[in-house]
This record gives C-alpha cells, sequence and structure tokens, in this order.
C-alpha cells in the first residue's frame, strides 16, 4: 500500500485537493480534522494542564489557544508534544484499517509534512501550490484572518519553493477545480502504473 503525503502552505488549495483524492475513491486521513475531534475529546484536559484557562464547556478554546501562543510562541512545542503522538496514533489507525481492506493506496494529509519530519513516513509526496498573489488573497479573505496572523502562520511553515523541490507530484490549484482535478487524477494513475507487482 502506497503512502502518499499530502501537503502544502496555508490558502493552497491542499483541502480541496484532498477532497478530490476522496472523491476519486482514495482514502484520506485528515490530519487536521482529527486535530479538531481531539480538541473536542481527549486532548483537552492535556491543553488546559498546558495552557490554563484555553478551553471552554469541554472543548479547546481555539480562538484564546491561538492568542496565547502569539504572546509565546515557545508554547508550540509544548502543544506539539501533546498533540502529535495522539494524531499518530489516529493515523496508525487508518493505515492498519486500509491495508485489512486492500487498499492500494492511501492520502496522508499532513499540514506540517516536513516540518514534523511525516516526510519520511511516506512513500510519495504531492505538494499543493499556487502563485502566492492568490494564496494571500484567498487567507486574508477568511474570517479574523490579519496579515500579522498570515506572517506568524507562514513564518513557522516551510517555503513554497522549498516543498516543492522535494516534492514527487505538485498539484497547481490556480487555475479552475476541473483542472486540479484532473492534476490528482494523473498522479493516481501515475502511482499504480508504478505500484510493484505482487509476487
Amino acid at each position: 500500500m502506497i503512502r502518499i503525503g499530502l501537503t502544502g502552505s496555508i490558502g493552497m488549495g491542499k483541502s480541496t485537493s484532498a477532497k478530490l483524492f476522496a472523491q476519486a475513491g482514495i482514502p484520506v486521513n485528515d490530519s487536521d480534522a482529527i486535530v479538531h475531534d481531539l480538541y473536542s475529546g481527549e486532548a483537552v484536559p492535556l491543553v488546559e494542564a498546558a495552557f490554563p484557562g484555553t478551553t471552554a464547556d469541554g472543548k479547546v478554546d481555539r480562538q484564546e489557544l491561538s492568542r496565547k501562543l502569539a504572546g509565546d510562541p515557545s508554547g508550540f512545542k509544548r502543544l506539539e508534544a501533546i498533540v502529535h503522538p495522539l494524531v499518530r496514533e489516529r493515523e496508525r489507525r487508518f493505515l492498519e484499517r486500509h491495508r485489512k481492506a486492500g487498499a492500494d493506496m492511501v492520502v496522508l494529509d499532513i499540514p506540517l509534512l516536513f516540518e514534523t519530519g511525516a516526510d519520511k513516513r511516506v512513500d510519495k509526496i504531492a505538494v499543493v501550490s499556487c502563485d502566492p498573489q492568490i494564496q494571500r488573497q484567498r487567507v486574508l479573505a477568511r474570517p479574523g484572518m490579519t496579515e500579522e496572523k498570515f506572517n506568524m502562520i507562514l513564518s513557522r511553515q516551510t517555503p513554497d519553493a522549498e516543498k516543492r523541490a522535494c516534492a514527487d507530484y505538485v498539484i497547481d490549484t490556480g487555475g479552475s477545480i476541473e483542472a486540479a482535478g484532473e492534476q490528482v487524477r494523473e498522479i493516481i494513475a501515475d502511482v499504480r502504473r508504478k505500484l510493484p507487482i505482487e509476487k
């Protein structure tokens, strides 16, 4: 079973690309969705202990947590030490489930693929990219987004050019959704062509 690591900087269209893989029948493990789930489940008491006052009604208050992290960026390491092992365990169960089901490939949608060393656990890397101007427009159109917040997020991400240089495949999302879908289908076909033949 081939593991494709899907990544891309904020606003590049990674979530859309992940949906396109899913629509083509490829199982997708969405790290962001897992974190969202953990923030209303098993991560809540751990986050509250490390960052008092950042949870309410049994959930992590993401805005309050972001505010604390903006004031103390060293907190990112503490947060990652809590969240990453929980995400890895969910990922392990996902891989086991689809291996047993006989899937020939799966997608691991990991925003910080390179930053967390997750690129070492995948067989192929697909990087989602677009023109920086399009990226900026998309991100700044999001509710509650500011230039300052955007720049802080970018500063924690490997630059787009570096990601593309390490990629097996690049998905350009600067055009239509149909064009992106065509690129995703080409990647799937290429991976299948190169699958090892069972002896």
